[in-house]
């Protein structure tokens, strides 16, 4: 099942690891039992460092093993076999649970270690879905850092009784005590918030992070912007401190990149993972997997030149505050919503905004993408693949989407592309997606879809909260700059997609960053 490639990736990971781990499986039959049992003999089979017991867990399913260490379990689950996009995952759960070092910010662990209540996460997977893992993995870190806490990965496609039982349509879906938590893509930060909203006191115990010093220039933000900012301060010689929810940004999303300008064809992750290594070649604080709860302004110094510069102080949802002279907000933008009856209230039931995670969910049925840009026309091809037909649907009289996307979208005979729509309204059946209710923009009249899911791909929202009640924006939520990227308040700079700056691309999201730092770096140096 395994190739000897992944095999041999297997024995080299496992060098990490300080201590043994073994799998225990469930007890009883299934059909792909001996599949999982085969699977789990392979990896043990490649260190004396991880074991398959010979005893059985009762309380689990027969497609369901957990990881012992030390003679106790980690509260870690897999139910079923995590291959695809959760064989890292499963990698990582046994390094970590042999030892190897758990990589979330020292404040985020201090609120995990800190939690009294018992929590039992299930976070239902897709294995074709690329944001499942990093849920899957968040929570995994979190039950080994938190007897309290358990966490199990179930395979929908093994699992598909409790899919229809619970009435999931798409992935990650996470619940939280049997009761549903979180649905899509969503990260460490986004998570610990949500813990934080459901329990009030979660920090209360928690013991106090090791404060930053005043830093020169901080950057919020991970995404191809907010890098580059972090990389040419860093060049300058500046203390520098990124903090960012995840390094990547709405780029780890991203399948195939064909227009980086000297890469011919890359991908979200690869891009991603470069970024990270190329911020570890210089001296950047990264505090990663956090968020800005609040930014304040401090009263301002006077400057050699008899200027007043005030400095800025950072909030973070762990606690931890300090001090900087300057900021660089590179916050990106997150998929805008349709905001329309049944929308929110439907999301996770057929209502999704990932058509690579959720796509699976409608194999042989009818559905919708609404937006008829790249990402609309790209949405539709890839779902056109798994699904018995798609429509397209788009807003203006035209699409705006390149036309070689056009071309073979058009090629395709089971996808349907109509122009001049609005959407209207959403219904569902028995709760789940079962019709669209649009207007033909033409004939004003409204008419009905009956489809099983809608995929919204319909442009970005820029990530301005943290920072509209103190610099300027547009009605829009964009931070508006001038041509050096400097916002209306003196030491706050913007880049990349949260930004008026026109065409949301990679490539000028870079370079906006870097022109955003050297700004920032004119800006200090005056002081």
């Amino acid at each position: 099942m395994l190739d000897q490639g992944l095999l041999d990736a297997v024995k080299s990971y496992s060098e990490r690891m300080t201590r043994p781990i073994e799998f225990v499986l469930g007890e009883g039959e299934h059909e792909q039992r001996a599949e999982l049992v085969d699977f789990l003999t392979q990896i043990a089979g490649t260190t004396d460092k991880i074991r398959l017991s010979q005893q059985f867990d009762a309380n689990l399913s027969p497609m369901s093993f957990k990881i012992r260490s030390q003679d106790k379990d980690t509260g870690i689950i897999f139910s079923g076999i995590p291959g695809g996009h959760e064989f890292t995952s499963l990698i990582l759960a046994i390094l970590q649970s042999g030892g190897s070092e758990i990589k979330l910010d020292p404040g985020i662990q201090n609120i995990i270690k800190a939690i009294k209540q018992p929590l039992k996460f299930e976070t239902f997977v897709s294995l074709s879905c690329h944001n499942c893992p990093d849920v899957v993995q968040a929570l995994n870190q979190f039950a080994l850092l938190n007897d309290n806490i358990s966490n199990e990965m179930i395979d929908g496609g093994v699992f598909q009784d409790m899919i229809n039982e619970r009435n999931i349509q798409g992935v990650p879906a996470v619940y939280l005590n049997g009761k549903p938590f979180a649905n899509g893509k969503i990260d460490t930060a986004k998570l610990i918030e949500k813990l934080q909203q459901q329990y009030p006191d979660l920090m209360s115990g928690a013991a106090a992070a090791e404060q930053l010093e005043q830093q020169d220039v901080t950057i919020i933000g991970g995404g191809p912007a907010g890098v580059a900012a972090a990389i040419y301060v860093a060049r300058k010689g500046l203390k520098v401190t990124m903090v960012a929810d995840r390094i990547g940004g709405q780029v780890k999303d991203t399948q195939d990149i064909e227009n980086l300008i000297s890469i011919p064809l890359t991908n979200g992750n690869e891009l991603s993972a470069n970024f990270v290594k190329h911020i570890a070649a210089y001296s950047i604080t990264v505090k990663e997997m956090v968020s800005v709860t609040s930014i304040s302004e401090n009263s301002a110094q006077m400057n050699e030149q008899g200027e007043d510069k005030p400095t800025y102080q950072i909030t973070l949802n762990t606690g931890e505050s300090f001090g900087t002279r300057a900021i660089i907000v590179a916050t990106g933008a997150k998929w805008r919503k349709l905001n329309i009856k049944g929308e929110d209230e439907n999301i996770g039931s057929g209502v999704a905004y990932c058509p690579h995670c959720d796509g699976p969910f409608f194999k042989g049925k009818d559905v919708a993408v609404v937006g008829g840009g790249n990402s609309g026309i790209e949405a539709a091809i890839d779902l056109a693949g798994i699904v018995k037909h798609v429509t397209v649907l788009e807003f203006a009289d035209t699409l705006k989407a390149d036309q070689v996307l056009i071309d073979k979208a058009k090629e395709r005979d089971n996808i349907d592309i109509m122009t001049s729509v609005a959407s209207q309204e959403i219904k569902a059946t028995d709760g789940k997606v079962s019709s669209l209710i649009y207007q033909d923009r033409t004939t004003g009249e409204n008419k009905e879809l009956p489809l099983s899911a809608i995929f919204v791909q319909i442009g970005l929202v820029p990530n301005s909260e943290v920072v509209k009640d103190l610099v300027q924006v547009t009605k829009f939520g964009e931070i508006e700059i001038n041509e050096k990227c400097q916002t209306n308040k003196p030491g706050i700079f913007a880049c990349g997609d949260v930004t008026t700056v026109p065409f949301k691309q990679i490539n000028i999201a870079m370079g906006e960053g870097s022109k955003a730092a050297l700004s920032a770096f004119e800006y200090l140096m005056l002081q």
